[in-house]
């Protein structure tokens, strides 16, 4: 037998090499404390399992595993997990606290409400439904388990890609005390706690807090000569705060949390209580302006400002800043702007908007906008579970969620209005699960059914100025959704050494809609109003003090007495229904190895597209999200638990896929068309002596277009590659390698030295839809590293330690904006150091 595992542990090392795959615990990196690889277990199968013993490609971390690499939120575990991007921030979301998560080239890059995510998040079991306040800190973390492929049957819908499952702490029997101090460049202070308090027989709590507070990497300094020239106060532009406006830094940390946990466990009945809180108060995520275009509203302003509406970059006339819309926001116009810079008072002039605002410094702007984000997240759970027998359990999960957002963000990188974006949401969430456990047939045969309620509801305001005020969009918008769902799985053994996996799930969903996208200054009207004037545009227009019917008529806006409002009067309405299957083989040669293969479903829901920025008489909408995987993987523990090895080759035939194109000035979604995906994975733990781990992982992903909406979702300039058969999905890399030894030195008064380091390559990699060249992140090898002392009785432990070492600066996101009239972008954060002081008792 042992001839055969060694010759399997060969084979499977072999095939690791570019043509073979993934999924496993790259949190082994501990050993066990008789020697070896420690033990994981997960719970992606709704039951508690050996990570080895389940047929999902999961890469699993554990609390220590997550210290010891100063992962201290769901995005900075990227570098660690093949074929997986986790960024913290969206295209003008301003906030590191909104996820950006692809697994296995499927995803989603916005933070709207009207924008599913396509990788699902779950605290506690309770799933997170926005992709802002997704990039949870995580302060009293047990583990996080990273399942990648369609989880549709056991997870739900927006688990197309995967799921992330965060558990953390629960109370202890005994009295404990966690806590840490972590002090680090740019002014870090950090602290994180958790005690645990036996109440009664049975009965005990844990309460779990951390703070953390940076300023930011990003220095905003006075453009030389700006106050020689006129400018317009922020205030005078719709905006969801004025908040921070002026210099100041960008990217940096304020926020706190807090936690805590009520548990029963006593006879065949467990009940926990469980409600936290987070609050956010930083600035906005650090934005450098990367380049300017006269196209659109850049080349317009700079026309207006010297009395010329000739080669305006193909945009509105630039005599669309003369004048108002008689009395309707006249407060927004700017009627002092055309032709400032060429009459007899040079008071009153203008800076033109060009690249004169590029710093030549990723890590400094011109900017003096607004710069804050404030996130008031929390919520509670409370989950039951019952034995009914020796066999069979039933659990129930219920949760309710709340999140208040607020963010400004001055995106232009100059001292002019010309992009400012802010937002407000408020979101509730109710969840409730219901889930038989059992096993019979002398647990040959594993079963659980379920049932499922979700229920969300609040809305999303957009404030966008462009341009000084030429176009000021109002955005606020409504949306509820209703869904339920059926789901089961059985897993059955025939013998020792084959298994069989059936499942599905059926999902039927209601969303409802209501958007009141509106043009606060009227710019369509202004330049009706110009082109009627000089015989070239509707009559009904010639005069739009105030706007009569005819002219909105004309104009295209659709709503009776409401003429500014793009979008179409009333509440839409979509319906979607799904079934996700799953069918999986198992054959386990011997107890240290398991080979499987899986087909299985998964789907992302549907909605509206919100962000107009012209009139259209109906409302935009768009079609789900279907993905089918293939996969083939192998989990295996070898060498007396010294050698594990996991591996995953997979391919997913990827349609309708939900992409946002610029169309204008308006991101907007599309079902863009299909892809398919082909790849492997593999994550290898070897623990040759005492003391010593490694750990290792190589991605790599094959994610093409097979066919787009057609020629017109093809970029025609030449900033963009474009989107077209063949051409990569974003935010996916082709390789990602990552390695990561970890030493432990024991000494004789027992007090002990350990060494850690994390290595990651990952290629190339699209940043946004249409591939903007300027977006484009470079390869990247980033590398971490810490030294931890602890004392012999392990009360206290210091660790000192750094992150990107390398220096190594890479975009996380950016928009190509341009005609707006740049692209702009977020740098990652540059090399920093940190010190923690731990203690425990």
């Amino acid at each position: 037998m042992r001839r055969t595992t060694v010759s399997l542990a060969v084979l499977a090392a072999a095939l690791g090499t570019p043509a073979f795959a993934q999924s496993a615990p790259q949190a082994q990196a501990e050993a066990a404390p008789e020697g070896g690889i420690a033990e994981i277990v997960v719970t992606a199968q709704k039951r508690a399992e050996n990570v080895q013993d389940v047929p999902i490609a999961i890469t699993a971390f554990t609390s220590n595993a997550l210290q010891e690499r100063a992962v201290t939120s769901v995005a900075a575990l990227s570098n660690l997990a093949p074929n997986v991007t986790l960024d913290a921030g969206t295209p003008f979301s301003g906030s590191t606290a909104v996820l950006s998560a692809y697994i296995r080239g499927i995803g989603a890059n916005d933070f709207a409400f009207n924008i599913d995510p396509g990788v699902g998040i779950y605290l506690d079991g309770v799933y997170l439904a926005r992709s802002v306040g997704a990039n949870q800190d995580l302060p009293d973390v047990e583990r996080i388990e990273v399942l990648k492929g369609p989880q549709g049957t056991l997870f739900g819908r927006n688990t197309i890609g995967g799921a992330i499952s965060i558990v953390t702490h629960d109370p202890g029997k005994e009295f404990r005390f966690v806590g840490d101090v972590t002090v680090g460049r740019f002014s870090l202070v950090q602290t994180r706690g958790t005690v645990d308090l036996p109440i009664a027989d049975g009965l005990g709590a844990s309460v779990s807090f951390s703070t953390k507070n940076r300023s930011g990497y990003l220095q905003r300094i006075a453009y030389p000569g700006a106050s020689n020239y006129a400018s317009t106060n922020i205030q005078n532009y719709k905006a969801a705060g004025y908040n921070n406006a002026g210099l100041g830094t960008e990217g940096g940390d304020g926020n706190w949390n807090l936690r805590g946990k009520l548990k029963y466990d006593k006879g065949p009945f467990t009940a926990t209580l469980s409600a936290d809180y987070t609050n956010v108060d930083q600035s906005q995520i650090a934005n450098t302006l990367i380049k300017t275009t006269p196209a659109v509203f850049a080349g317009t302003y700079n026309c207006a400002i010297i009395a010329s509406s000739t080669d305006c970059g193909g945009g509105p006339p630039a005599f669309a800043y003369i004048g108002g819309i008689g009395g309707l926001n006249s407060i927004f116009d700017n009627p002092t702007v055309y032709g400032v810079n060429v009459d007899a008072d040079p008071k009153n002039n203008r800076l033109p908007y060009d690249d004169r605002f590029l710093t030549g410094d990723i890590d400094k702007s011109y900017a003096n906008g607004n710069n804050y984000s404030k996130l008031k997240s929390y919520g509670g759970s409370l989950t039951l579970q019952y034995d009914l027998s020796d066999s069979i359990t039933l659990k129930s999960i219920t949760g309710y969620r709340e999140l208040h957002w607020n963010v400004g963000t001055d995106l232009d990188g100059s001292p002019l209005n010309f992009l400012h974006t802010s937002f407000t949401t408020d979101q509730w969430q109710f969840s409730q699960e219901l889930q038989l456990l059992g096993n019979a047939m002398d647990k040959k045969l594993n079963y659980v059914l379920g049932a499922y309620f979700f229920k969300e509801a609040g809305n999303l305001h957009d404030y966008v100025t462009f341009a000084e005020g030429l176009l000021q969009v109002d955005g606020p918008n409504n949306l509820s959704t209703k869904n339920y769902a059926f789901f089961g799985q059985v897993d059955y053994k025939f013998n020792d050494m084959f298994g069989i996996t059936l499942g599905g799930r059926y999902t039927h969903e209601d969303k409802e809609f209501e958007g009141f996208q509106s043009d606060a200054n009227g710019l369509t009207y202004k330049i009706l109003n110009f082109l009627a004037g000089i015989g070239a545009g509707p009559p009904a227009c010639a005069n739009i003090d105030p706007i009569s019917d005819d002219c909105r008529i004309a104009a295209g806006f659709p709503n009776q007495g409401q003429p500014l409002r793009y979008y179409v009067a009333g509440v839409q309405k979509k319906k979607f229904n799904n079934f996700a299957p799953k069918v999986g083989l198992q054959f386990h040669p011997n107890d240290d190895v398991m080979v499987y293969a899986s087909w299985s479903k998964g789907y992302k829901t549907g909605g509206w597209t919100t962000r107009l920025s012209n009139p259209l008489p109906y409302a935009p909408g768009f079609g789900e999200e279907k993905a089918t995987t293939y996969e083939l993987g192998v989990k295996s523990t070898l060498l007396d638990r010294r050698l594990q090895i996991n591996a995953a080759v997979f391919q997913t035939d990827y349609k309708g896929i939900q992409l946002n194109f610029q169309q204008g000035v308006s991101p907007t979604i599309q079902n863009a068309g299909d892809a398919k995906i082909k790849g492997f994975e593999v994550e290898v733990t070897a623990a040759p002596v005492d003391g010593f781990t490694l750990t290792g992982s190589v991605g790599y992903l094959d994610a093409k277009y097979t066919s787009v909406l057609g020629p017109a979702q093809v970029a025609a300039n030449p900033f963009q590659a474009g989107v077209f058969p063949g051409g990569e999905l974003p935010k996916t890399p082709k390789w990602k390698f990552n390695i990561s030894p970890r030493y432990e030195a024991k000494f004789e008064n027992g007090s002990k030295l350990i060494f850690v380091a994390d290595f990651t390559h990952s290629t190339s990699l699209w940043n946004d839809t249409e591939r903007a060249y300027l977006l484009q992140r470079a390869a990247t090898d980033i590398l971490n590293g810490s030294i931890t002392y602890k004392e012999p009785g392990e009360h206290w432990d210091l660790t000192v330690g750094g992150t990107n070492l390398t220096d190594t600066r890479y975009l996380v996101t950016g928009q190509a904006q341009i005609a707006g009239g740049q692209f702009y972008g977020t740098y990652s954060r540059p090399r920093e150091w940190y010190a923690r002081l731990g203690v425990k008792f």
